[in-house]
């Protein structure tokens, strides 16, 4: 009996297992560390005088924008080098504006780091998925994906525990504390990535025939869906704390307590959704999860009751992170067996979805000041946002002429 598989096999397991770990600690270090850690020390940056209350709200839209221009330069800069490189990179870019940040030398120097900060987690988000599941069997991409962005959802929770842990020693030692976190996970996971090649020039005009004529209706409505969910994900991503504290007069500790289940929800999103996508599709899953966070935000604009609330926060909170891979995995199925369009499709996405995401954080940001503070109104939006986003399917149906699944 020949068994030389066996040893291929499992050195492919291994592999495998190693690319994934790789993708986590850098969606973690990338995006959930070096965006949302930010929020739990806003309140500190305005006591300690670091800044002023202007100032801490315009460099927290810095990373935004950074995010922004990292999604449109990540797979440029592959092409001259490799996915697995960039990804590197960007994760001790990370790991250094942390760093940068425990010094408030100006207005400008934060700026620039936080800018930074927000081009690593961009890059990331582009190459990451690209750069790990070719490596993983086609009935496992679904949860592969969720484990991937976990690290999204474990940097929300983080932001809720370790930084008021760290925030005990002081305002400089957390963002410290920060850098040596994530310093740690760039060099632990450094060997993890899989080997790639620089990617070369853009999509070959067969790939973008392909684009165009074979998947142009459902590649758009999909760029449409994953708009109004960035749309519909930034009320409580940005005024849930607040929203608790003041708008249900919950006060600050109760507050704290529902940021924490937030996190809890976003760490179980990826891989929940993940793994409904491997079993019944990724579309359906879609279609599901707006229809339950629709359900949720709903709760969240008409309960008073504590529990239930903190059932609906737990939901809302599997949302950011979790329509990643069951967007991803969609993608991956309209264009199937085209890894370069699959990638460039991927790109156009994660743009849209930064685009989209920093200028509903300003649009909500004005609607709330506008209103004098109406949390009620805000929900209203991001509940619209969802229930077009359900509309579109309708509409990719009547513009393709097909019933039945959702694709």
């Amino acid at each position: 009996m020949n068994t030389s598989s066996f040893p291929t096999n499992e050195a492919a397991a291994r592999a495998s297992i190693k690319a994934i770990a790789g993708g986590l600690c850098a969606s973690l270090v990338g995006i959930g560390l070096a965006r949302f850690a930010y929020t739990p020390l806003i309140p500190s940056l305005i006591e300690a005088h670091w800044f002023s209350v202007s100032d801490v709200i315009y460099l927290g839209a810095a990373n935004l924008m950074g995010y922004l221009v990292g999604a449109l330069m990540g797979r440029p800069l592959a092409r001259h080098v490799s996915a697995s490189t960039v990804l590197r990179l960007m994760m001790l870019l990370a790991s250094a504006a942390f760093f940068a940040c425990a010094f408030p030398l100006s207005v400008s120097w934060f700026f620039v780091w936080r800018f930074l900060s927000g081009l690593a987690g961009g890059s990331i988000m582009v190459l990451v998925a690209s750069t790990v599941l070719p490596h993983i069997p086609v009935n496992r991409k679904g949860i592969a994906g969720g484990a991937i962005f976990l690290g999204i959802g474990v940097g929300v929770a983080a932001s809720g525990t370790l930084v008021p842990l760290l925030m005990h020693s002081g305002l400089r030692t957390t963002w410290l504390g920060l850098g040596a976190l994530s310093l740690l996970l760039s060099l632990v996971s450094w060997t993890f990535w899989p080997h790639t090649l620089p990617t070369g020039k853009a999509v070959s005009a067969t790939h973008k025939t392909v684009l165009q004529k074979d998947a142009a209706v459902s590649l758009n409505i999909l760029f449409v869906q994953y708009a109004l969910m960035a749309v519909a994900l930034v009320p409580m991503m940005v005024f849930l704390v607040d929203y608790v504290a003041r708008g249900l007069g919950l006060g600050a500790h109760q507050a704290s307590l529902f940021w924490i289940v937030y996190g809890v929800g976003a760490m179980a999103g990826p891989m929940l959704y993940g793994a409904l996508a491997d079993r019944i599709g990724p579309a359906p899953t879609t279609h599901l999860v707006l229809w339950l966070q629709a359900v949720a935000l709903g709760v969240m604009l008409l309960s008073q009751q504590h529990l239930v609330l903190i059932v609906a926060t737990f939901v809302v909170g599997t949302f950011p992170p979790g329509i990643v891979p069951i967007t991803l995995g969609r993608l991956h199925h309209m264009l199937a067996s085209d890894a370069a369009a699959q990638n460039a499709a991927w790109s156009r996405a994660t743009t849209v979805f930064a685009s989209f995401q920093a200028l509903a954080g300003y649009g909500y940001s004005y609607l709330f000041a506008d209103s004098g503070g109406n949390y009620h109104l805000l929900l209203m939006v991001a509940i619209c946002a969802l229930m077009l986003a359900v509309l579109a399917d309708g509409v990719k149906k009547i513009l393709s002429g097909k019933g039945g699944r959702f694709l």
